[in-house]
């Protein structure tokens, strides 16, 4: 090992090239830059153990639903309940027994780049995956409780395997299926964390959108929140289709 280059013990450490008997050589190795490899080697594994401890910890509700001989667990979540413009988004999310993504959490909790790292990565290993909007002028009808609660309907009922048990996070959904409602379940189930995310994601893109075709509301910004930036836009410009015009900081500015 000491006829090797840090370059070339980087290369093979990280692509797990070497024995367990040649990485203990290493450790035996006095140079400073091997040292520092075999630092940075040991903080990974040991972030990827603790990853691997959280994605069991909350695979905990789909284990008791397994053990009870369900097979299609459906993760139930929505995002877009506290925005003045824009839908409330529904995702439901079927991920297979076997899957493991690392990181998956509460999507509030993780950073837009992380969020669509882990939705490219539930989308292309999640048995199924469904998501459901309804719009404002739905909401203003029907209030965003009902809204909430009829697009995880939606959602459900739209996916491509059918499933035979719901975990929804804080909810229950009018549906002749077995359920169960987690209080905080985007942090406590690794099917509600996949739907927070698909749902959070598919939201702001969709808001982006809008914030092309409607650049003095800075949707992209705040995505449809009540900032100043969008308080200030409202005034100014007025109310369009995507704003919730019962929600008490429009209704004021509505004719």
């Amino acid at each position: 090992m000491q006829k090797l280059t840090i370059k070339e013990i980087e290369e093979k450490l990280f692509s797990n090239e070497l024995s367990s008997l040649e990485i203990q050589k290493l450790y035996k190795d006095e140079r400073k830059g091997v040292q520092r490899l075999l630092n940075k080697k040991e903080r990974l594994e040991e972030e990827e153990h603790l990853l691997k401890q959280q994605y069991e910890s909350m695979s905990m509700y789909e284990n008791q639903c397994r053990s009870l001989n369900y097979k299609w667990i459906a993760g139930i979540d929505e995002v877009g309940r506290g925005p003045l413009a824009g839908p409330v988004t529904a995702a439901a999310v079927i991920l297979s027994e076997d899957a493991y993504i690392a990181g998956l959490n509460d999507s509030k909790t993780l950073s837009e780049a992380k969020r669509e790292t882990l939705y490219e990565e539930i989308m292309k290993s999640a048995i199924s995956v469904s998501v459901q909007m309804v719009d404002a002028s739905k909401i203003d009808e029907i209030n965003i409780y009902q809204a909430a609660k009829h697009a995880m309907k939606q959602a459900v009922e739209t996916l491509d395997v059918k499933p035979d048990y719901l975990l929804v996070d804080a909810m229950e959904i009018a549906l002749p299926i077995p359920q169960r409602s987690i209080i905080k379940g985007d942090a406590n189930s690794v099917s509600i964390a996949a739907a927070s995310i698909v749902a959070k994601v598919t939201r702001d893109r969709y808001m982006k959108e809008l914030g092309v075709k409607y650049p003095e509301y800075g949707f992209e910004n705040h995505m449809g929140y009540g900032t100043k930036q969008h308080l200030e836009a409202i005034e100014k410009i007025g109310v369009i289709n995507e704003h919730r015009r019962t929600f008490s900081p429009v209704q004021k500015f509505v004719e």
